[in-house]
């Protein structure tokens, strides 16, 4: 989007020291989608808007309900509903950020997975803004731990993937505990039936604004192979093979291609990790922090798994299946080839699924790029491995560990230099730390029965 004075922050109606903050964060011109939501949502109306994953829509919702808190008053004034924790997770982190401009804004993440405890505790604190996954905040409205009589508020954020979760019925009765008075803002990637629904159910005249997916821009390259059913996942790993690419993000369209998408290429020692909705939250953290630090090579994953993910830097996409919907496919792409980088996506696809292809090339307005899988052959030496390995370590936030802690220990307790350790995670309970794969093993050990801030740990290294 060209830059005209329109599309800067500076011309909407938000105080000078939102804007100053707006400037320090490096927000300066407005996404389409903000451009086309914020001066609506903060005249005070009912938003609906389409727009995909990494459009920018979390500050467009973040900047209208943080307009019209109360920071006096310490009752929750903004509820945001996210399809999942991790997507939960990103926006408390985007809302305190942009939050920074007023003092004490009180922003707490409510979803499952997490014990009830610490939330418990966080709410009787109070809170200007929940964000949170619906079975948890309905357990808390359960529970009257979560009161939202003051409530101005409402987001419901990438609402077709919460409709694709289930979840229809828990919006609504969320929904039903909101003042009838408040302000609702509905998010979406696509626009389903169910969405339409909800709309008609308790938001009140919406404005609807879309913006036009980025279909498949001059900095993605996109390539397709044609594969029977029995060439389909071996041509996974030849196309890893071929291009090599350090990141790669695999959509399949079932849980069971994931699981055994992932046991092949893990057969042939390439460093794969599956995600689905079956996984533990426990193990879905590992994979997530795994793949975002360089320690794994592919993520398997269904659309309903990704959702939300932000994954800086992705090489690769692979479509292992083709999406019916071409839209999706529009969106798995995107993940890729961000901020100007050049990104590549890889397509398989069987005469079964060209009805699928010719949506795509419709919606793409271009042809398909075919190559044939002959064409793949190995390139570089070797097996492909990420750069970097993951050391688990036992404790977390509730030790009180932090980042530079663990940094510390490697570092001047152990003599790593600092560019051996790459990214840190710190979660409630555990601790993830990436380290250059060469010196992961003799860390691990080192580390294990070492101390961190004077107390003896265990650690051990995350294998695939």
């Amino acid at each position: 989007m060209a830059e005209t004075p329109a599309t800067r922050f500076s011309t909407l109606s938000l105080p000078p020291a939102a804007l100053q903050n707006l400037q320090r964060l490096g927000y300066e011109t407005m996404t389409p989608v903000q451009a086309a939501s914020l001066p609506h949502a903060l005249a005070g109306k009912d938003v609906i808007a389409q727009a995909k994953t990494g459009s920018g829509k979390t500050a467009a919702f973040a900047l209208a309900l943080l307009s019209r808190l109360d920071v006096r008053s310490f009752a929750p004034q903004a509820l945001v509903l996210c399809p999942t924790r991790e997507l939960a997770d990103q926006v408390t982190q985007e809302t305190r950020r942009l939050a920074r401009a007023e003092d004490n804004v009180k922003v707490v993440t409510l979803s499952g997975g997490v014990p009830l405890r610490g939330q418990l505790a966080s709410l009787e604190k109070g809170a200007h803004v929940v964000v949170g996954t619906p079975g948890r905040v309905l357990d808390h409205l359960g529970r009257e731990s979560l009161r939202l009589d003051a409530l101005r508020t409402l987001v419901l954020d990438e609402a077709d993937r919460m409709l694709d979760m289930g979840f229809f019925d828990d919006i609504v009765a969320v929904a039903r505990n909101c003042p009838a008075g408040r302000q609702t803002l509905l998010f979406s990637a696509t626009y389903p039936e169910g969405i339409a629904k909800l709309a008609a159910q308790f938001m009140r005249e919406p404005v609807t604004v879309k913006v036009e997916a980025q279909h498949a821009g001059s900095t993605i390259v996109q390539r397709w192979y044609e594969v029977t059913e029995a060439e389909r996942l071996p041509a996974v790993a030849k196309l890893l093979a071929h291009f090599r690419p350090e990141s790669t993000l695999a959509f399949c369209n079932t849980k069971a291609r994931c699981a055994a998408l992932a046991e092949l290429l893990q057969a042939q020692g390439i460093s794969a990790l599956a995600l689905h909705g079956d996984l533990e939250q426990r193990d879905r953290d590992q994979v997530l922090v795994r793949f975002a630090n360089r320690s794994c090579s592919v993520l398997v994953a269904t659309d309903v798994a990704a959702r939300g993910l932000d994954i800086q830097g992705l090489s690769a996409v692979i479509n292992v299946d083709i999406p019916p919907d071409a839209e999706v496919h529009v969106h798995r792409i995107g993940r890729t080839g961000r901020a100007g980088a050049e990104g590549l996506a890889l397509n398989l696809a069987s005469l079964d699924e060209m009805g699928a292809v010719g949506r795509i090339e419709q919606l793409q307005g271009r042809p398909s790029e075919w190559s044939p899988l002959s064409s793949l052959q190995p390139t570089g030496d070797g097996r492909l491995q990420p750069p970097m390995a993951t050391i688990h370590i036992q404790g977390g936030r509730k030790e009180k560990i932090r980042p530079g802690d663990v940094l510390g220990a490697l570092t001047a307790d152990l003599g790593y230099t600092r560019e051996q350790v790459g990214k840190i995670d710190v979660n409630e309970f555990s601790t993830y730390v990436a380290v250059e794969r060469g010196i992961a093993r003799e860390a691990a050990q080192r580390l294990d029965g070492g101390r961190i801030k004077g107390k003896a740990v265990k650690a051990r290294l995350l294998r695939d």
